[in-house]
């Protein structure tokens, strides 16, 4: 299996890969979904080197927790953050953002949703191959 020594490094199964609103490889385990006691949704995100997802906003916030290799998250208008295994990320209500691996790392979070995702434009080349 050409992920395999992603087994040692999530907590997680990686799920199905996710096409829509995101670039490259990047698969999808729902892992909390029911509304109470906490009305969120927790996503375990698995990122393939150089896969992230479109930039977007969430009405509530969101909060990332990093579980294994090395990623990226971008603010509208801000330098990109660079996360890595035990980092956690919160990202205000309705702010445009984005996230997703360093082109040389596999990268895995926890994605804590309470509520809406409202997707945008992808992140473009031309941005990403600059960090």
């Amino acid at each position: 299996m050409k992920n395999e020594h992603l087994s040692h490094s999530t907590l997680f199964p990686m799920g199905q890969k996710v096409e829509k609103n995101f670039i490259g490889d990047a698969y999808l385990q729902m892992v909390f979904t029911d509304p109470a006691p906490l009305n969120t949704a927790i996503g375990n995100v698995t990122f393939a080197p150089g896969a992230r997802n479109n930039w977007h906003s969430h009405y509530t916030g969101q909060v990332l927790l990093v579980t294994g290799g090395e990623g990226w998250c971008q603010e509208e208008g801000k330098p990109a953050q660079s996360l890595k295994t035990g980092d956690v990320v919160n990202i205000p209500a309705n702010v445009k953002h984005w996230h997703g691996a360093t082109k040389e790392s596999w990268f895995v979070h926890l994605a804590l949703t309470p509520g809406q995702t409202d997707w945008l434009e992808p992140v473009l080349d031309e941005e990403y191959i600059k960090l």
